[in-house]
């Protein structure tokens, strides 16, 4: 049988919702235990909030002085300790997970399995390549343990519910000292985040300007909705990257996706298949985004948006 580890993903004593979509998918190992670690330097909130999630079996608590920021070679060495004894070690295909789970891999002599969008067996699973165009099955060995990354945007967020017990441990291996937290920069919003939010609107090249993009945050706003854009809106400065919607970007899987002035490359494709419903607003009427949208308007977005705004 099977027996999960998942590592959790928090931050400000807040856990990410992305960890509750990587318990989503070790349920569909049937496995006979599913537990979550915490490595925090205080992990009893985000533990206690790891606990109430349907499905969990217990959550390990590792607090350590060195764990207050996530640096993945950090953490790492505390994982590769910890996942003894388990068949499976999980994290999210988020910037966190990304950075952290090929050093788990690493350290424990496999080959890490990238994005699982779908369970076949217990050591066979299926993902994307050629930026989504393409899904493929992978193997692993079955005499070694499996550490992969979730695609959060193939698995739904697991109820809330569970009652697991949370039990401290103590790890032992040593720490490397070469890499160390300097700062943390990252962009300060009341809006929803990005990557688990329910509702996004986009912005893309077509905005002109950074002064331009205000609209797509006005309409944003207006929808209690997450900001996003495309790669090109990013190169060129309308915005941080953090709001990078796509392959090189975020992944992401909300109810309502709006792409006002994104023309819809392939890349940026890849990161909105698992959306709901699909809005798209360009004066070009071959753009490719209109190919995958439910509902799409042609038309100047700079007459669109406050139009559509002061209907909303």
């Amino acid at each position: 049988m099977s027996r999960v580890l998942i590592i959790a993903e928090h931050l400000n004593g807040q856990l990410n919702g992305a960890t509750a979509r990587c318990v989503s998918c070790a349920k569909s190992l049937n496995a006979e235990a599913i537990d979550v670690l915490v490595l925090s330097d205080a992990g009893q909130a985000v533990a206690e909030q790891a606990a109430r999630i349907s499905g969990v079996s217990k959550v390990l608590v590792a607090d350590n002085a060195a764990n207050a920021h996530a640096i993945a070679q950090v953490l790492a060495p505390q994982i590769a300790e910890a996942a003894t004894g388990y068949s499976h070690v999980f994290g999210p295909s988020t910037t966190f997970g990304k950075d952290l789970m090929p050093c788990v891999a690493a350290l424990l002599g496999v080959a890490q399995i990238s994005d699982v969008m779908t369970v076949e067996s217990s050591h066979s699973f299926k993902r994307p390549i050629y930026a989504g165009n393409a899904i493929i099955t992978v193997n692993a060995p079955s005499d070694k343990a499996v550490v992969a990354t979730v695609r959060t945007a193939s698995w739904p967020a697991a109820e809330s519910g569970g009652s697991a017990s949370i039990e401290s441990i103590s790890l032992k291996t040593g720490l490397p000292t070469h890499t160390r937290f300097v700062s943390l920069q990252q962009g300060k919003s009341d809006r929803p985040d990005l990557q688990s939010a329910g509702k996004v609107v986009s912005g893309g090249r077509a905005l002109g300007s950074a002064e331009n993009f205000a609209i797509v945050y006005s309409l944003a706003d207006k929808l209690g909705a997450a900001v996003g854009a495309s790669r090109a809106a990013v190169d060129a400065g309308y915005v941080p990257n953090e709001l990078q919607v796509g392959q090189t970007g975020k992944i992401i899987s909300p109810e309502l996706y709006i792409a006002i002035g994104i023309s819809g490359a392939i890349q940026h494709l890849t990161g909105i298949k698992d959306a709901g419903t699909i809005v798209a607003i360009n004066k070009d009427a071959e753009a490719p985004i209109f190919e995958i949208a439910d509902f799409g308007l042609v038309g100047d977005l700079f007459q669109i948006l406050p139009e559509l705004e002061k209907e909303l």
